[in-house]
């Protein structure tokens, strides 16, 4: 009944529509038809939510699995990657609402389909399409009009992409690439268009989604030209309900171009900043009828201006394929304000109005009217050889530029690069993804780059289906994008049936992106060019897989690219030499000269005795890629972290998570992690004092925040080296460090985790790129310390500096003031000094003192201030005292931190689990945290809270932790707790706000400890007559309604769709025992329990086989998923054994009960295990046991940790 009434409110809905509208088109969002997805033999078969959507998400939803990010996930889930999913659809909602007498075009619009899928409609086949990023648009009239055999469904089946990959490069003309072995499914991504990363990659997962992952839509044109258009935004649409955006005409626009650039500009004539800008715009229509005359006008509101009308050719019926159209509007230089990035002037925009239309008078109709933002710029790449007299004149090395022009100056790129922000593209939002980019903002950051691995970021949500908002953000925000064609990594095969998918991918994509003036440049790829290059001096016929690199990369999509645009350059990679000749384009590869500079460059050195090496750091015009890993924080580890065992730097859990260096092949867990561990581990040691307190989970806390600190010094250096070279030799005009963000809870190199919380290093970038740093340049080979003052500015910058040496009491031993000027993109000189006894204070050790460097100058009318530390010694040397930190917290999230004993180093406030937000300082407002407290010298913070991210709206201030810099760690009362609600004295008061996301704890005295897992809030427990401990188990949170009855019955309450949960499927049957027992071992084997770097005994590796084998799946709803409804189960006491040999007889048996064990157990206890056998086997329901106080430890030991909701016990009882 519930599924016939929903149909008729969809019918409903589909015929209010059609009738509002008349005869006139419509459009209809496909995701209100009621979807089902089924893998290949049918054994899952399950309401799915229709796009967007993945696989992987509507089983979560279903119960079928839990969220894909807990735990070990990705490895237990690849059974997900190894079969086919089919989504299905019915459309008589749509086609009951038809007049049969019409003949309306209806076109079938998808924007992604993830990836290799065949499409039919009313039994017809469609289409087979094997591209992840090209949007597809199929002509269905015919297919509407006369379903085949009474099958009215719309049918997408999707192939594993990572079987459809191992096909296709078996095939006879696909050629074995030497070098291309894969992070973790080797060797096969360049086979399909699909997201490189989703194969897994070294800061990420490998979940090989598939999927419907962009929304999708049925478009009805009118018949006629009578009905004029409504005005929507940028074509092509992608309104979110069929009520938003309704097409009203005879013509639908694919596809639109909108490039604005100066008259003479290309690829290879830089733009002359005087001439007339030109604004392209070319549309591709889909036309129900034909239109034999017809005109274009252009305007801008805001400006007063509006274009001629610009006669276009007559529009024929175009149902099969798009007909192209195109004008050209001069506008003169002087009349719209420029696009500039937000720390070089003011981000302009403008609303460009376009109206295509039939010619006459007040009556005419409008055939096409939309509303676009867009903005005037020109970017430049200076790729030209440096002139002689930059030579003689400025000192630059001989070579080629390789920098970044706006409106024709050249400026200095500060910045980042991104990732794809999650595993599966169709759950990101637009509030995530701003958070990000202001973030960026928030740290000076003026440039981000989409790097080549991952997904052609969207406009927004409301063009081409774009989901969220992406480049919609950076024109708003200021910040300019660096953008890449997905190729990565790998040699890349140029058969034909590639290259005839890839061509049309990159110009949609090119057009799309064209209107945003923040698109600084399209590179043809990620680090290929080099990989290419070694390839050909290291292999035999190298010059073979160069040639094919040249066919691709230097030809083929250079071509493309320059076709679509006039705006931006392209290169070849993001890592590259530079270019021979812009006209024709030929790449220089290895001809260059001894000691002249081309190119770009990038730095990974996980040497960490090499950290503040200078000698070490590359020489070059640009550094777009540099960086090392971390670990995220404590809070953020609590989010996929199941089991309080797994809260250590070397957990099994936590190593699976390490995927540097990768595996390269699909070995669980990566055998290289522990190289990767090893690194930060060293690097802590080297430089910071080693992490160690009497408990685990702060040790573990410390250490997750020593390797964000060690990260932070050694970027802050590389970026301040590279900042410095703007007025050297090499004239370095660019530092963008790897990475931005997080796809998943993990070590990675981000600056920002994947829930959107600050790392150490972001708020360090904040510092060294403000406009104006000072930096202490320390060469420890020679004692020699150079201060410079460093700004990026296009004007010249006075102001003061204040250099103070400090002992770690915080006592000032020695204060130098300096008043500097520094020219344009350049630098000046503060202080040079050789030997370490001339440069600290008289009589002092290098392990007593620090110096503390300030500079205040103004720039653009404000004041701005910046401050850096040096460091003679180690810190892990350095003489560290208790500083005795006090923090006096204010109702309005501010907090005032203050040290009585000493210099506190890295002094650390953190916001609790559930927020997202920045601190800042009160009174300047810049971003501020991890810095030296002196005494005598408070810092004022304020925690500024995304209430758009935060699950917590109003957290309390007493939940913000502060650490005591890197002396003992985590202050005495400042003990890290997992964010559960607190435990009251009285566990009915307590236990009822049970939340998620957290481990144990040590409870309050006469309290028994708390596991929790990611849950949220458990409503309505009744713990009325409670009597000893009462133990919740749940395995799907947030549906719990237990009463406890007086004749000792269990009552547990649970959907009644409630899809049983899965015993792993095979062949469409329920797994047998043995079957059971083939995977317990398999899992058994291939999780090596890393305990301090050797593997675990087999009684572990037994203990984790028997556990996995017996998991209720729990689901972390933090993730988003949609939790079934409720059915009802009783249990009673029916289980009279005593004894444990007596349970045994039972094929029910809980795993944790062996042979050999003689003790005996009383009546509740067996009660306890014969219920949780039956839920296991049965349908892994919530169950609540209640038993005596005394039995606590008995429970703990023989239930799955991981499913530990809460366990508490009145005072009244020992």
């Amino acid at each position: 009944m519930q599924s016939e009434s929903k149909m008729h409110a969809i019918v409903t809905l589909f015929r209010l529509l059609w009738i509002i509208n008349g005869v006139a088109g419509a459009i209809f969002n496909v995701a209100q038809l009621q979807w089902t997805l089924k893998n290949q033999n049918g054994s899952i078969q399950i309401p799915a939510a229709g796009p967007p959507s993945h696989a992987h998400l509507d089983l979560a939803n279903a119960g079928i699995i839990t969220e894909p990010l807990l735990g070990i996930n990705d490895f237990t889930q690849r059974w997900i990657i190894d079969d086919n999913w089919t989504y299905t659809a019915d459309l008589l909602p749509f086609t009951r609402t038809l007049d049969p007498e019409e003949n309306q075009a209806t076109f079938l619009v998808f924007y992604g389909i993830d990836t290799v899928a065949n499409i039919s409609v009313g039994g017809h086949p469609v289409a087979w399409v094997n591209n992840q990023f090209r949007q597809y648009t199929f002509d269905i009239s015919a297919f509407i009009a006369a379903p085949s055999s009474g099958d009215s469904n719309l049918t997408v089946s999707l192939q594993s992409a990572y079987h459809y990959a191992l096909n296709v490069s078996t095939r006879p003309d696909a050629e074995h690439f030497p070098g291309n072995g894969g992070f973790e499914y080797p060797g096969i991504f360049p086979w399909v268009r699909k997201v490189a990363s989703d194969f897994g990659w070294d800061w990420g997962p490998a979940f090989v989604p598939v999927g419907i992952y962009k929304p999708a839509y049925i478009v009805i044109l009118a018949s006629s030209t009578n009905h004029s258009a409504v005005q929507t935004g940028t074509p092509p649409i992608s309104p979110s309900h069929p009520a938003m955006d309704d097409v009203s005409g005879p013509i639908w626009v694919d596809e639109s171009s909108i490039d604005i650039y100066k008259a003479g500009q290309s690829f290879s004539v830089p733009p002359d900043q005087k001439a007339d800008w030109v604004v392209n715009v070319t549309l591709a229509l889909r036309s129900a009828v034909s239109v034999p005359k017809s005109v274009l006008t252009l305007s801008f509101p805001e400006l007063n201006l509006t274009s001629e009308p610009f006669d276009i050719a007559d529009i024929p019926i175009a149902t099969n394929e798009s007909f192209w159209m195109t004008v050209t509007w001069s506008i003169p230089d002087s009349v719209p304000q420029r696009w500039y990035p937000h720390n070089l002037g003011t981000p302009k925009l403008y609303n460009l109005s376009v109206i295509l239309a039939t010619p006459g008078d007040s009556s005419s109709t409008s055939l096409v009217n939309f509303v676009t933002r867009t903005g005037f710029r020109t970017i430049e790449l200076a790729q030209t050889r440096y002139s002689q007299a930059d030579v003689e004149q400025r000192g630059i090395t001989p070579g080629d530029q390789w920098h970044f022009k706006i409106n024709g100056r050249a400026f200095y790129s500060l910045g980042t690069n991104i990732i794809p922000f999650d595993p599966f593209y169709a759950r990101m939002s637009t509030d995530r993804v701003r958070w990000v980019l202001q973030s960026a903002v928030k740290s000076g950051q003026n440039m981000v780059r989409v790097w080549g691995g991952g997904i052609y970021q969207p406009s927004s949500s409301s063009v081409a289906g774009g989901g969220y908002d992406f480049y919609s953000i950076c024109d708003e925000l200021g910040i300019l994008a660096w953008s890449e064609l997905i190729f990565s990594d790998a040699l890349y095969p140029i058969n034909d049936f590639m290259l005839e998918t890839i061509e049309p991918e990159v110009r949609q994509n090119v057009r799309r992106v064209n209107r945003h003036p923040s698109n600084v440049q399209w590179a043809g790829g990620n680090e290929i060019e080099g990989i290419v290059t070694s390839t050909n001096r290291s292999v035999e016929n190298g010059i073979h897989f160069l040639n094919e690199f040249v066919t691709l990369f230097e030809h083929f999509l250079h071509d493309v690219v320059v076709s679509e645009t006039h705006s931006v350059p392209y290169t070849d990679c993001s890592t590259t030499k530079g270019v021979l000749s812009l006209d024709p384009y030929v790449l220089r590869f290895d001809n260059g000269t001894q000691g002249e500079i081309y190119g770009n460059g990038e730095r990974y050195n996980y040497d960490a005795s090499k950290a503040f090496d200078y000698t070490t750091f590359p020489v070059s015009r640009f550094m777009n890629e540099f960086g090392f890993h971390s670990m995220p924080s404590f809070y953020t580890w609590e989010e996929v972290l199941t089991s309080p065992d797994d809260f250590s730097f070397n957990s099994t859990v936590v190593m699976s998570r390490e995927h540097h260096p990768p595996a390269g092949s699909l070995a669980f867990p990566n055998p290289n992690a522990p190289k990767g561990q090893r690194q930060m581990t060293v690097a802590v040691e080297l430089w910071l004092p080693t992490p160690d307190t009497a408990d685990t989970n702060q040790t573990f806390a410390q250490w997750c925040y020593s390797t964000q600190i060690f990260q932070t010094m050694t970027m802050v250096s590389q970026v301040a080296w590279y900042r410095h070279g703007a007025g050297k030799g090499e004239n370095n005009l660019g530092a963008l460090v790897w990475q931005l963000n997080d796809i998943w809870q993990g070590v990675s190199w981000s600056s920002v985790e994947y829930s959107g919380r600050w790392k150490v290093l972001q708020y360090g970038l904040t510092g060294i790129f403000a406009p104006v740093i000072i930096y202490p340049f320390w060469t420890a080979a020679n004692e020699t310390l150079q201060t410079l003052v460093i700004s990026d500015r296009w004007e010249d910058v006075e102001g003061s500096a204040q250099l103070t040496w400090y002992d770690w009491l915080g006592r000032p031993l020695d204060t130098t003031s300096y008043n500097f000027t520094v020219p344009t993109l350049n630098n000046s000189v503060l202080l040079e000094a050789s030997g370490l006894n001339t440069i600290l204070p008289i009589g002092k050790d290098a392990a007593d003192v620090w110096l503390l460097l300030n500079i205040t100058a103004e720039v653009d009318g404000r004041t701005v201030t910046n401050e850096q530390y040096f460091t003679p010694t180690s810190l892990a040397n350095a003489h560290l005292v208790d500083p005795e930190i006090s923090v006096a917290r204010g109702q309005d999230l501010t907090f005032t931190l203050s040290a009585k004993g000493g210099v506190a180093a890295w002094t650390w406030i953190d916001h609790p689990s559930g927020t997202v937000g920045i601190f800042v300082d009160k009174d300047t407002g810049v971003p501020s945290n991890g810095f030296y407290l002196i005494p005598g010298i408070d810092r004022t913070l304020s925690f500024v809270l995304n209430a758009a991210l935060s699950r917590v709206a109003e957290p309390d201030v007493s939940d913000f932790v502060r650490r005591e810099g890197l002396t003992t760690g985590i202050a005495a009362d400042e003990v890290i707790e997992p964010q559960t609600q607190r435990i009251a004295e009285n566990c009915d008061e307590s236990a009822p706000g049970v939340r998620g996301g957290t481990v144990g704890l040590p409870a309050p005295r006469r309290l028994y400890r708390v596991l929790v897992v990611n849950t949220h809030r458990i409503p309505e427990l009744d713990f009325t007559n409670m009597r000893g401990g009462t133990m919740v188990l749940c395995a799907v949170p947030r549906c719990l309604l237990v009463k406890m009855a007086h004749n000792n019955t269990w009552r547990a309450s649970h959907h009644e769709n409630n899809i049983r949960a899965r015993a792993h499927y095979r062949e469409g049957a329920n797994a047998s025992s043995r079957q059971f027992k083939a995977r317990a071992n398999t899992t058994r084997r291939a999780r090596a329990h890393y305990r301090e770097g050797t593997i675990a005994p087999s009684r572990q590796f037994k203990a984790r086989a028997n556990t996995t084998r017996w998991t209720m799946h729990v689901t972390n709803n933090e993730m988003g998923r949609r939790v079934p409804p409720p059915t009802t189960i009783c249990l009673d006491h029916a289980v009279e054994a005593t004894t444990t040999r007596e349970l045994e007889k039972s094929s029910s048996r809980p795993p944790a009960i062996r042979k050999g064990r003689r003790r005996h157990y009383n009546f509740w206890t067996l009660s306890a295990f014969a219920a949780l056998a039956v839920r296991a086997r049965a349908r892994m329901a919530p169950i609540i046991f209640r038993s005596p106080p005394g039995l606590r430890d008995l429970f703990i030991d023989f239930v799955d940790r991981r499913m530990v909701v809460g366990f508490a016990c009145r005072r009244d009882h020992q």
